[in-house]
């Protein structure tokens, strides 16, 4: 009964984590995509200029990659120290993102001040060598969200030393329209615009996160359970 219970977790959990493994290699192929295609692009950040889309794609799709490679492993192996290695990795990442969301729900305001101050200081680096992802970046989300600096378009001037703005901050797009009166300009800041257009899509990164923490809780169980039954069916055998 113990050896029918235990092949049945075991072949569930193999087919759980073959699913997450196969996740990961889906993430980890958008993030080199994107590093290939698109360079640092939405690399925003001055202090943190590694923290970019395809950079945090690699990092996660191999993070996944690799929890779900151990817990195959585990699971055809029915290895008692790569189930709890699974366990425990899969139970750090779970609380690691936990804390990340409710430190990110304390801090609020704190992260909205530091956010601005250090988008602010990367408006200094749009446009110059080397920046290529930055500058990518600024001018998609300008020219998609209707928007034109930080605060205001005035964070331009401090930039250029003069009253102009980047084209992608014009009404209508051409070469040198940012040297143009203020008129010809979007006049919304990005940051409450992309911030607004968040909150409004709210609903949906709920719902991403809880099937994410569902899909840990699941993995978690399973490889518990599984542990169980192997040292069940070890202390049967003995």
């Amino acid at each position: 009964m113990a050896r029918g219970c235990l092949q049945c977790v075991k072949y569930l959990m193999f087919a759980f984590n073959l699913l997450f493994w196969l996740g990961g290699c889906g993430v980890l192929g958008v993030g080199i995509w994107l590093a290939a295609t698109q360079g640092n692009f939405a690399t925003l950040s001055s202090s943190f200029p590694s923290l970019s889309a395809a950079n945090l794609l690699i990092v996660t799709g191999s993070l996944v990659m690799a929890i779900g490679f151990v817990g195959c492993i585990g699971a055809i192996k029915e290895n008692k120290c790569l189930l709890l290695t699974f366990f425990v990795m899969l139970l750090f990442v779970f609380l690691l993102e936990a804390t990340i969301a409710i430190l990110f729900f304390a801090y609020t305001d704190k992260i909205d001040r530091y956010a601005q101050r250090d988008l602010k200081k990367g408006l200094h680096l749009y446009g110059t060598q080397g920046n290529v992802g930055l500058t990518n970046a600024w001018s998609i989300i300008q020219t998609d969200f209707r928007c034109c600096g930080v605060s205001n378009y005035t964070d331009w001037f401090e930039v250029y030393k003069a009253t102009r703005v980047p084209d992608s901050c014009c009404l209508e797009f051409s070469e040198g329209c940012g040297l143009h009166a203020p008129g010809t300009w979007w006049k919304a800041p990005c940051y409450e615009t992309v911030k607004v257009w968040l909150q409004e899509n709210l609903l949906a990164v709920g719902v991403f996160g809880l099937c994410t923490a569902l899909v840990q809780i699941l993995g978690l169980t399973f490889a518990m359970t599984m542990y169980c039954q192997v040292v069940k069916a070890d202390s049967y055998c003995a």
